[in-house]
């Protein structure tokens, strides 16, 4: 097997996002830029996207991170309008998607229609929601969109797979169809729900750091893999299990967390930055295969298809919007008022990725009988179209567009004041709590290190509200800039002189790496203590 290949990949795709990260276009875009130009180098090899590497090994990772850094609180308050995108939308754009390729393409059967229909459907909300966090925009709609992208794939692939049946020749009726993906969906959750208590249990019963992360790891591919075994949806199964997880990491050992966040960081980037380059290099193959469609027909289907899918999530998300306020007294009272500008972006925000090439992917290349499964090579073009045209046109409008309608984004002075607050009453039973241990003769300290616990209670309780303070008028540095500035100086001349009296053979390498990593641990405490 040559590695090279895939070596090049991911050092290329982590390259690139990094210098995404140093300029106004968000690193996703970059990505598929760089993977369309790199595809006609000669020399560079065919990158296909093979659906049985991509769904069962891509896709759970990738979700499970996105459940654990989701809220469960939050998006169990959003769960109607979540539901509505993840579940109603997806089925919407099948069939409307589906029924205009149907009239726009000549010969095209309706069944290989709704498997295009199905494939574009569901927005890959990874580009979104990170611009979301980007420029700032309200809690509410970055729920919504996280929300949506962590269970559209569960409707998208269910309805994928009926309407493939119905295109190869397979016995299907709508009534079949519900069936299964109600099996699938309420499989999965059932899944999820089996699996989650007994691993959150064994991740806190674990006491090895090392083999608690290696848990972590196997765990999306477990969900997945035992949810598609019975035929249920292993994208929820892993969604319900990650939202779980995440809803109780605070009762896992600190040490395990603070290895496991730098671990899934690393992955989620290898894995989106591969991703979104392995997108662009899908325009050889792509194109390669598309025989009879070539030329301006071509065109314009692509760009009919485009068109339809943009707005086909507008005629969904305002009737959704607002027609549920308009019906229920109830829904009026509990859910703040939703405005315009709010669903544009939500609607606007809906751009396609790699599961919907995935999926095309996996299309049959032939139906029952032997024939050629209809319009396969079509449905390929215009799936990666569609993916790519949704990418750069809403992908680069987005933020302009956001700054353009002035929606109100997150106000960081009541959140930090609201951490004050937080950090207070904590701070205030720790003290009571640590005057109650000394009080027991049996945890006597010194007063030295009796004062040393107060003074690191102190300096958290008063980090957050120095951050609401005003900046050093020389330096414009805020109280805790300084503070964290000058604790890595410390630090770092103490690590000075380890480095010193290891190469002087005062100490050896196995001490010096004791000494730093518990510098590391200092100068990591010191930078969270203020952020």
């Amino acid at each position: 097997m040559n590695v090279m290949p895939l070596l090049l990949l991911v050092a290329g795709s982590a390259a690139v996002a990094a210098a995404g990260r140093r300029t106004p276009v968000p690193a996703p875009l970059l990505l598929v830029a760089a993977g369309l130009a790199v595809s006609y180098i000669p020399g560079v090899p065919d990158y296909t996207l093979d659906p049985h590497i991509v769904l069962p090994l891509l896709l759970p990772p990738l979700l499970h991170t996105a459940a654990t850094d989701s809220s469960y609180l939050d998006l169990r308050a959003q769960l109607r309008p979540v539901a509505l995108l993840s579940v109603g939308y997806v089925l919407f754009a099948t069939v409307a998607v589906g029924w205009a390729a149907y009239l726009l393409v000549p010969g095209l059967p309706l069944t290989a229609a709704l498997v295009l229909g199905a494939v574009v459907a569901p927005p890959d909300a990874v580009a979104a929601t990170a611009i979301a966090r980007r420029v700032g925009l309200p809690s509410r709609i970055t729920t919504i969109l996280q929300g949506e992208s962590l269970v559209n794939d569960a409707t998208a692939i269910t309805a994928y797979r009926v309407a493939v049946a119905a295109a190869v020749g397979e016995a299907t009726s709508w009534a079949g169809g519900i069936g299964e993906f109600l099996i699938a969906a309420v499989g999965g959750i059932g899944i999820g729900l089996v699996l989650m208590v007994p691993i959150h249990w064994l991740r806190t019963h674990l006491k090895e750091a090392l083999l608690q992360n290696t848990l972590s790891l196997l765990i999306p591919f477990v969900a997945y893999g035992v949810a598609e075994q019975v035929h249920a949806s292993g994208v929820l199964a892993v969604v319900v299990v990650a939202l779980y997880l995440g809803h109780r990491a605070w009762e896992v050992d600190f040490a395990t967390r603070l290895q496991e966040d730098a671990v899934w960081k690393m992955v989620a980037f290898v894995l989106e930055s591969s991703v979104f380059a392995l997108i662009g290099l899908q325009l050889p193959v792509v194109l390669r295969g598309l025989g009879e469609y070539e030329g301006a027909d071509a065109a314009w289907y692509a760009a009919a298809v485009f068109l339809v899918v943009v707005v086909t999530r507008f005629v969904w998300v305002y009737p959704a919007t607002f027609l549920p306020r308009l019906l229920s007294a109830r829904i009026r009272k509990r859910e703040d008022n939703p405005t315009w500008k709010g669903a544009f972006i939500i609607s606007w925000a809906g751009m396609r990725g790699v599961v919907s090439l995935a999926i095309a992917f996996s299309i049959p290349e032939t139906i029952h009988g032997g024939e050629d499964f209809p319009g396969r090579n079509l449905i390929l073009f215009l799936t990666f179209t569609t993916v790519i045209g949704t990418l750069v046109v809403q992908g680069l409008t987005l933020p302009p567009l956001i700054g353009l309608l002035r929606l109100p984004g997150r106000d960081a002075q009541a959140e930090t004041l609201a951490e004050a607050n937080a950090q207070a009453q904590a701070s205030r039973a720790a003290e009571q709590r640590l005057d109650e241990l000394l009080s027991d003769e049996r945890n006597a300290l010194p007063e030295p290190l009796a004062d040393r616990l107060r003074t690191v209670m102190e300096r958290r309780r008063n980090a957050v509200w120095e951050r609401l303070g005003q900046p050093n008028p020389i330096t414009g540095e805020t109280a805790d800039d300084t503070y964290r500035r000058l604790a890595r100086e410390m630090i770092g001349a103490e690590r000075e002189v380890f480095v010193k009296l290891r190469d002087l053979r005062y100490i050896d390498d196995e001490m010096l790496r004791t000494l730093l990593r518990r510098l590391d641990l200092e100068e990591a405490a010191a930078y969270r203590e203020t952020t």
